[in-house]
């Protein structure tokens, strides 16, 4: 891994029309000598037609067999972040047979593509994995090892960006899903790896069954180097997340286990640096798609999403596409003491404190053959939706079906403000090109949340939104006093007279995909906003007053 460098990381701002002059009137700090805040107003969209407009991007995740082998029906990811620092947010997209590809956002929805000299990749991160200020590029693969890229931007003169890959000392296990964070509280970001064993076992055969580098690593960043923790000698892994589910202050680590054979994982971080298994939830998915992290109710307190499959529609037609995986799915543990249910579970916390399952009561328990499930405040109206992209292809499974290809439509979810849920028909989400990764970010720098999903065998698709029901803030942090340069860990806390709102700074969630530096939050036309908290990865806090809506707040330490 090449040295950090350590540099004051400068502010680059993009111009769109100001709409007024409004600032942020009063900073308070704590425990900080300097906080340097930079914003842009965001010129708000005129033509909202109160849904999703569909575009397409020239990427088919494509598989190396045909008709479509089992796992290679789990596609491939998607991230996003401006990875240029010219204030447009870029699109990865990863692929198992055809070329990775960088979409460079020109502005206005134009992209121009640049493939990478490598697919055969399953998960992608951007992350500044060496502490140089600027975003790098990580993915997880098929059969081997991670592949990192690293930005040489600041060494080229004005031709464009160029990614090398580099060869990182001491990551060298097998990962089928990933995510960071500063787990040790030294200032720079750790990663955590958790392989799928099935899919390793069907290529690698006897490779896999003699081998190792499987399980779940932590890999803790020690500047040049990571050294390697395995908590888990086997994993189903299709997701993994940070959360503190039991409310100490830090970082647990989640793993997402497909099959019942497999449990998921919790390990809690105890005081000397280590982790710890537990098991904090009653009821737990069976075949855990992928996890998010949100706050439905303003109230301050997080709740956590993991997508299953499981029919959302109960008609004749449905029965029978699902038949064969319904009557195998039956075959598995249903004794009363396994947690395990196959279909969607939204942990929420009690009055007293405790994990329980909610998804039923809010309306989010069946959603089809889920991948990639996330929260995000799409309408604006200060409470968070949950969007989830459905689809399977195998002739395993679906050999009665035409192209052995189950056709579901996404599924998205409107949050009433209330912390339940109602199927949004309205906004126009309801795609079929059979959805894996999905990520979201404002892709045209008018405030509100777009979605990219990486389809398997379908192009890519761009969902802009135009749906324009609030206004929205958006808050980038930096960070030039660590490594950690982009603050991953912060929270954000804004509170207002709809709710005290919470966010936080993370490079990836959902299902194999990367998240953007940026935080955001849909604001109500008529809503007030007190102040705003930002907790950084070491604790420090700084307090924000008077702020103003429809604005990217940059805010470095």
């Amino acid at each position: 891994m090449p040295t950090k460098k350590w540099f004051t990381l400068p502010l680059i701002l993009f111009t769109l029309v100001l709409l007024g002059c409004s600032q942020v009137e009063s900073i308070a700090q704590t425990s900080q000598d300097d906080l340097d805040v930079a914003q842009v107003t965001y010129n708000r969209p005129i033509d909202c037609t109160g849904s999703f407009v569909k575009h397409t991007l020239d990427h088919i995740t494509t598989n190396a067999y045909e008709p479509v082998n089992m796992y290679d029906s789990n596609g491939a990811g998607v991230a996003v972040n401006d990875l240029d620092q010219d204030g447009d947010i870029d699109i990865v997209l990863a692929n198992l047979a055809g070329d990775n590809q960088i979409f460079w956002n020109l502005g206005g929805l134009n992209f121009r593509a640049e493939p990478f000299d490598h697919g055969s990749s399953r998960a992608v991160s951007t992350v500044d994995f060496n502490g140089d200020g600027w975003l790098d590029i990580v993915f997880t693969t098929r059969v081997g090892s991670l592949l990192f890229y690293e930005n040489q931007a600041e060494d080229w003169a004005g031709e464009g960006f160029r990614f090398d890959r580099l060869a990182v000392d001491g990551v060298d296990e097998k990962a089928y899903a990933m995510t960071w964070g500063d787990l040790d509280k030294d200032g720079d970001l750790d990663l955590v790896t958790g392989s799928y064993d099935t899919a390793l076992e069907k290529e690698l055969r006897d490779a896999f069954m003699f081998g190792d580098g499987a399980g779940v690593f932590v890999f803790t960043n020690e500047g040049d180097s990571f050294t390697s923790n395995r908590l888990a000698d086997t994993s189903q892994a299709l997701a993994v997340q940070l959360l503190d589910i039991n409310f100490d202050g830090r970082d647990d680590i989640l793993v997402g286990n497909d099959f019942d054979s497999v449990r998921d994982y919790y390990f809690l971080a105890t005081a000397d640096g280590g982790w710890e298994p537990t098991d904090m939830f009653g009821n737990t998915t069976q075949n855990t798609m992928s996890f998010d992290v949100g706050d439905i109710h303003n109230d301050g307190q997080q709740e956590l999403f993991a997508a299953d499959m499981h029919p959302y529609k109960f008609d004749e037609e449905t029965e029978e596409e699902w038949k064969l995986v319904m009557d195998m799915m039956m075959e598995e543990d249903n004794s009363p003491d396994n947690p395990q249910m196959m279909e969607n579970v939204l942990q929420t916390v009690d009055a007293d404190g405790n994990w329980q399952n909610m998804a039923a009561d809010t309306g989010v328990n069946f959603s089809g053959w889920s991948w990639s499930s996330r929260f995000a405040d799409l309408d604006q109206n200060g409470f968070q939706d949950i969007y989830i992209v459905n689809g399977m292809a195998t002739s395993e499974t679906f050999a009665h079906l035409p192209d052995y290809e189950l056709i579901e439509e996404n599924q998205a979810f409107r949050n009433d403000g209330t912390g339940m849920f109602e199927a949004a028909t309205d906004w126009a989400l309801n795609q079929t090109e059979g959805g894996r990764g999905m990520t979201l970010a404002d892709l045209d720098n008018d405030g509100d949340l777009d979605i990219v999903i990486n389809n398997l065998l379908k192009p890519a698709t761009l969902l802009e939104n135009r749906v324009c029901g609030g206004d929205s803030l958006h808050i980038e942090l930096r960070d030039s006093t660590q490594p950690n340069t982009y603050a991953v860990g912060s929270k954000v806390i804004l509170d207002t007279s709809v709710g005290r709102m919470v966010r936080d700074v993370r490079v990836n969630s959902g299902y194999l995909s990367g998240d953007t530096t940026a935080v955001h939050f849909g604001i109500p036309f008529d809503a007030q906003l007190n102040s705003m908290e930002i907790i950084w990865p070491d604790g420090e806090i700084s307090t924000f007053l008077k702020i103003s809506p429809n604005q990217k707040i940059t805010i470095s330490r």
